[in-house]
């Protein structure tokens, strides 16, 4: 799906619209409440943040709590998932975007990589987090 919703197998499907909702409440809570971020992770779950890895709900949750900024505001530009069938039920989303910190002049370009991993209350739990901002 791209960020107008059409590509990746139909518009609409269900996955598609699980991977929307994801991506807007990520963002969102990211943005006003990152703290509580650890809530989508597990205990298997794994953070690549630029390069750092990090495992497990509680250092993930920790490591974005101590991002070095107070304020950013993110912008979605694209959206792309797909089913993933080593992890049935499972979706791989992967986003493109912008973000402006607090008190900075001009806008970063990044890119994150989520693997929704159903649990067993019938919702999806983050396994696998990749981020990096892009530079040139």
């Amino acid at each position: 799906m791209d960020g107008q919703g059409k590509e990746g197998g139909g518009a609409g499907s269900e996955y598609e619209v699980v991977a929307r909702a994801f991506v807007d409440y990520y963002y969102q809570t990211f943005d006003t409440n990152r703290a509580t971020l650890a809530a989508l992770y597990g205990n298997t779950s794994m953070l690549s943040f630029e390069g750092h890895l990090v495992a497990g709900a509680q250092e993930i949750g920790l490591k974005l709590a101590q991002l070095p900024f107070e304020q950013c505001r993110h912008s979605i530009c694209t959206v792309d998932c797909q089913p993933t069938p080593s992890f049935p039920g499972g979706i791989l989303v992967f986003v493109s975007g912008n973000l402006q910190l607090g008190g900075e002049e001009h806008q970063l370009r990044f890119s994150q990589m989520f693997q929704l991993v159903p649990n067993q209350q019938g919702s999806f739990f983050v396994q696998n987090d990749i981020f990096r901002l892009n530079y040139g």
